[in-house]
């Protein structure tokens, strides 16, 4: 009988050592011919924004890598509930991804009660792909050239002065809703839809101050017609190296949007290796380094490991912001 018991076992750990072999076996395969066929790059908004540009420029760079085409798919509408439908219909083997920024994560759960899709459950972080500051430009006619001497205008003429954002619940508006929050300020909000209407605005002189991406404010800060105070990263960008983060007075400000990669949960890890590998790489290119530059976003290349530090830091800080704003959750 102890025999028989002792053959059991050993047939036991036997067969468990043949399915691990087995099981690497197939990974080595997999790997190895990963990936043989195009992939996919899911986009929850329409061409031409921050997520859009990100994935397009590393889509490209990532063909000539991989030797397989990497094709961008906008996949707008819902507050990323299309596209997250179209990653839970796609099958989970590692030739389809979501490229977004961290609001569909950090703050439209905050935002919306109806958001079907829950990133713990559902995705899985590959890589941090790039981050954008947007930067705190005030009109010509606002008396202040440094973040401090703005604090004490504002603190001065409590509620007098505006800011406008890209809309309710915008990184814009809950960039400067944290700002304001932390040094106790008093400044009027007037919401516009999108930055397209915003900066003309900033411009007009019709607002005193906001936050916004480079591209939008480059060119009249070289006109001379609005003056660039501080950045919502949580450093320096090589974008404008002279201009401070509001992090050197305030530690730990970070509201820069985060654009990354993730995978449908399930996603053999092998691909995912494999492409948060190559991500890395092209992220270091000089020419991804200089194009991104141009549209106002700095590379980063970040394994999985580091996206996924991102966005619950995101979460924290963009959490505290929706509190200080007032914002209540809409259906």
């Amino acid at each position: 009988m102890f025999h028989s018991k002792r053959e059991s076992r050993r047939q036991l750990l036997v067969s468990a050592a043949l399915c691990a072999l087995m099981a690497c076996l197939a990974t080595n395969s997999f790997a190895q011919s990963y990936p043989n066929r195009s992939i996919k790059f899911i986009v929850p908004y329409s061409a031409g924004g921050l997520p859009d540009t990100v994935a397009r420029i590393y889509a490209q760079r990532l063909s000539d890598r991989l030797g397989q085409p990497v094709v961008v798919d906008n996949k707008p509408g819902a507050n990323g509930v299309v596209a997250a439908q179209a990653m839970a219909a796609s099958p989970k083997d590692g030739y389809t991804f979501l490229v977004t920024d961290g609001s569909m994560f950090s703050i439209n759960p905050m935002l919306y009660k109806s958001i079907s899709y829950d990133y713990k459950r559902d995705f899985v972080p590959v890589s941090l792909a790039a981050r954008a500051p947007l930067y705190l430009a005030v009109h010509p006619k606002i008396a202040a050239n440094n973040l401090r001497e703005l604090i004490d205008l504002i603190k001065s003429k409590p509620g007098m002065l505006t800011y406008g954002s890209s809309g309710i619940g915008s990184t814009h508006h809950l960039s400067m809703e944290a700002f304001k929050a932390a040094m106790s300020l008093n400044i009027t909000h007037v919401p516009y839809k999108g930055t397209g209407q915003s900066v003309p605005a900033l411009i007009g002189g019709q607002v005193d101050m906001l936050f916004s991406a480079l591209p939008s404010l480059s060119g009249f800060v070289k006109s001379g017609q609005v003056r660039l105070i501080a950045s919502n990263a949580g450093k320096r960008s090589s974008q404008e190296p002279n201009v401070p983060a509001i992090a050197e007075l305030i530690p730990g400000f970070d509201f820069a949007p985060i654009v990354g990669v993730l995978a449908s949960t399930g996603t053999p890890q092998a691909a995912m290796d494999r492409l948060s590998a190559e991500m890395a790489l092209v992220a270091k290119q000089p020419d991804t380094i200089q194009i991104l530059s141009n549209a106002g976003i700095d590379a980063i290349g970040g394994s999985g490991a580091e996206y996924a530090r991102a966005i619950a830091e995101e979460n924290e800080r963009f959490g505290k912001a929706v509190h200080a704003a007032g914002i209540k959750q809409q259906e």
